[in-house]
């Protein structure tokens, strides 16, 4: 590889690593050209970048990089690097766990995420476990329509009682009017009754 082409390739990994949040470095040596373009593929589905790269440009290229001090990933660039972009916290990690399930690769190597450095593949299981963005916005919304779910069937509740209490104070009124018409009628079968038994 000459100078110039190493600094292209760097450039590309900056690129990639520019307003990334969610980064993994995976093993993937051990899997065949076949089951390489598979795992490539599933990542393609999941929105996830995955490039692989020479630990030396990768290191440089995180060097480079403001803002993040990737450098506690460095002591991982082994044998092969791939390269992982996410914006789902958890997306690699079960992509790498589903993987895992036929193949012994690919491997974590490290990841950073949520301003966090995870180094080693004892790491995936609780990597795969950490909430996306979008289950905790999900949850908060969740929580917050919980309280103003039950305001709401309490004031629903309570406007059935009062209308509930106004149809019960009605609804002696109108029983207490046909009652007063009611033995005006007996009254007069009762005149009528006099005279007929006289």
């Amino acid at each position: 590889m000459t100078k110039d082409q190493k600094v292209v390739a760097i450039q590309e990994i900056k690129d990639l690593l520019q307003d990334a949040k969610v980064v993994y470095v995976a093993d993937l040596d051990g899997l065949n050209a076949a089951k390489s373009s598979d795992f490539r593929r599933q990542a393609f589905k999941q929105n996830i970048k995955v490039k692989v790269v020479k630990n030396t440009l990768l290191q440089k290229a995180m060097e480079q990089m403001e803002g993040v001090d990737y450098s506690e990933m460095f002591e991982t660039f082994k044998g092969n690097s791939a390269l992982m972009i996410s914006d789902t916290a958890n997306a690699p990690a079960k992509l790498i766990q589903g993987f895992r399930k036929k193949e012994d690769k690919p491997a974590l190597k490290s990841a950073y995420l949520q301003e966090t450095f995870y180094v080693g593949d004892e790491n995936l299981s609780a990597l795969a476990n950490i909430k996306s963005r979008e289950e905790m916005i999900g949850e908060i919304i969740g929580l917050l329509q919980s309280p103003i779910q039950r305001v709401v069937s309490a004031l629903q509740n309570k406007s059935e009682t009062v209308e509930a209490k106004a149809e019960e104070a009605a609804a002696p009124a109108v029983e207490e009017t046909p009652a007063e018409a009611a033995p005006e009628a007996p009254a007069a079968e009762s005149t009528e009754e006099t005279p007929s038994a006289e």
